[in-house]
This record gives C-alpha cells, structure tokens and sequence, in this order.
C-alpha cells in the first residue's frame, strides 16, 4: 500500500519539509535520478540527501535492510538519513524524474525494486454466488444430504436446526451458523415439532483457506448478523446493484468471521481417533443417502464402511444420538415425501420401490413420524 508522506511514516527513514518551505527550491544546482515502469534501480544514501518530486506522479521506496521497503507518495520535498535505501518509480505512468541534492551522490546498487505490491488489490472476496435462499421447512423435516463443489452456508432464523457433517451431528439455535466446505458432505434435519426457517447460501470465496471455519457451530456477532439481514433485504429490492451488493457484503461477512476466529486464537483440535469416527459416520450416510430405495440394513451398511454392526451403532449412538437402524427409517420416510410430491407412484408403489414389507406398514410409519397420512399429506401438497 502506497503511504501517505508524513513525518509520522516517515521517521525512521528521515525527516518531511513542511509543504511551505525553501527546501521546495533547493539553493544548490540539483541532479536528477530518472526511472521508467519495470526499471526503478535501487541506490543507497552514503550522506544526507535531498530528494525532490518532478512532475509526474511518483512512488518512492524505502529501506533499512535492502529486503522490507515501505512505498510513500513523493508530493513533497524529503531529506533521507545516510544508508538508506531507496528507489523511485512512476505511479501509473511510463517514466518519471525526481532531483535531489547531496554531498556525495548516492550509490546505485544494480538491483531493483517491485512497486507492485505497493499496489492495494482486494486478495480476499467472494467470486461467484449460485444460490441465496430463505428455506420455510415442515415439522420434523430430513433433507437427506449432499456434497458440491461450492461453498455452503447455513443461518438459523428461527427455530433449531440439526446439522450433520463428517460424522459430527451440531444442533443450531435460532441465530446460529455454520459454513460447509467445497465437496464437504452434509445434510439437515430438524426435531419432532420444530419447523425451522434459514438462510443457504453457495458460493465461492478466493484468497484465504476457510477451513478453521468449516463445521463449526457459529454464534455472528452483531456486525454478520446486519450484514445478512442487509442481503436479504437486498434480496427483496433486486435492483440492477442488488447482486454486487449481495456479493460485497457476503464478503464482508466472511471477512467478519475469519477475523473473529482470528481474534480467538485458537483452532479445535480433533483427535485422530475422532477424525476415524467422524470419517465413518460419514461415509455410512453418505452411503444411506445414495441407496435409500434399495433394502437397507445396519450389518449391510457396516460391511460397506467395513466395520461391525455394532461399533457402527455404536458411533451413530455416540456421535448422532440416533441409532443407525433409525437412522435409515428417517431417510427413507423423507423420501417417500419427495416420491409424494413428484406424483409419479401411488402409495403401493412407493412402499414396493422403499422396501416396505407392506404398503399398510409404510402407511404406519409415515403417520407416525409426521402425524398425518401419507394421503393427507398428498392431499396438502397438491
């Protein structure tokens, strides 16, 4: 970042005229050190030196080790101590000039130095948003889950939210977030009797690992918060800034969030052997999600992430507070939902296509899970 020319940023190096000052018209003849873009030469000051800006815009550096240089805008005259290094190059244009006055001239060293980083560029944003909605779910919902190459995130409105991801089952509160990495698995339920309302995001964010924030319980302080609630409304309004608007603002959000953490102090540390549970578990799920209308079972499901039935419902216990056999009945209850909205099957088919013994026992345990038939529920859906 280019610095503003104060005595303040500057001490360290030598001493600011005042901006009315006879040192702006030097009383001694003054040399020159010329510069073009990609070929500002390094010089280091053997004595007091006056330097003079020209009239083209102009960077100068500065150093007191060769290796860490500071960049200053040279609109005023400067006088710098002796062994510093500097070196002057033009801001946007293709070649400057600047005098100055010394004792001795300085001596030039033959290397140069990049003012491109003196250039300030955002490194940290979000690139691309895909999806931004404001989900209103039933009592009891299962969304059996998914993995995508984007980033997700979830925020809690009202009500709680069960989030499940490399085995890991967190239970958000309204106000609550969490934030799924690119190709991270993970799916959402909610409790018997809690019909939760949130916000998903997907997107994509470059120039910072996002890791230590990645399913994690997150209660946003109250800065993230207005800045969601100011993308939703944003949302709403749809103007033709809104989507810039809504892309700045989520990365402020998720700038907010990488300083908190940072601010911290500390990352969670997981066992390895923590690691191992949660990697079954997932794999088990993932495994549930993508063969759910097949015949399912607790042993078939452990010699497929190759453990026994039992330490498997061991760690669904431990880690989901669900059995793995319930596990299975809750999936496929939820997609005999989705079979139910798409219309394609009668009732008889879709317990035939689930593995149902029997269409009256499908029929039971819909009634069960969510208090309604499974024709009261077409009838609601239709």
């Amino acid at each position: 970042m280019i610095l503003h020319l104060i005595q303040t940023n500057f001490k360290s190096y030598g001493t600011v005229s005042p901006e009315r000052s006879d040192t702006a018209n030097p009383a001694t003849p003054a040399l020159s050190l010329s510069a073009a873009n990609g070929a500002a030469p390094v010089y280091r000051t053997t004595c007091d030196t006056w330097l003079y800006g020209g009239k083209v815009s102009t960077v100068l550096s500065v150093s007191l080790d060769n290796e860490n240089y500071q960049h200053f805008y040279l609109d005023k005259p400067l006088q710098l101590n002796p062994d510093v290094y500097f070196s002057v190059s033009p801001l946007l244009q293709e070649q400057t000039t600047v005098s100055y006055t010394a004792d001795q001239p300085p001596k030039e060293l033959g290397n140069h130095v990049s003012t491109a980083e003196a250039h300030l560029r955002q490194r940290l944003k979000a690139t691309e948003l895909y999806t931004f909605f404001y989900k209103e779910k039933e009592q009891g919902f299962i969304f059996p889950g998914e993995a995508h190459p984007m980033l997700e995130l979830t925020y809690v409105d009202r009500g709680s939210l069960h989030s499940v991801a490399d085995g890991q089952d967190l239970l958000l509160q309204q106000g609550d977030m969490v934030l799924y990495g690119a190709n991270q698995w993970h799916m959402q339920y909610a409790d018997m009797g809690v019909a939760p309302r949130f916000v998903t995001i997907s997107f994509d964010f470059q120039g910072s690992d996002l890791s230590p924030l990645l399913n994690r319980k997150i209660s946003p302080t109250q800065n993230i918060a207005v800045l969601l609630q100011q993308m939703l409304r944003e949302q709403e309004r749809m103007d033709n800034y809104s989507l810039d608007m809504i892309l700045s603002q989520l990365t402020l959000l998720i700038l907010e969030l990488l300083r908190c953490h940072q601010t911290a102090g500390h990352k969670l540390k997981t066992s390895n052997s923590l690691h191992l549970e949660n990697e079954i578990i997932r794999r088990a799920q993932q495994y549930i999600s993508t063969h759910i209308r097949e015949k399912l079972s607790v042993p078939t499901v452990a010699r497929k992430v190759e453990v026994s039935a039992s330490y498997l419902t061991a760690l669904f216990h431990k880690n989901l507070q669900i059995s793995p056999g319930e596990y299975i009945r809750r999936i496929k209850l939820q997609e005999s939902k989705q079979m139910i909205r798409e219309n394609s099957m009668n009732f008889t088919e879709i317990a035939t296509c689930l593995q149902y013994s029997s269409v009256h026992h499908f029929s039971r345990q819909f009634k069960d899970k969510f208090g309604i038939s499974p024709t009261e529920y077409a009838k609601s859906v239709r």
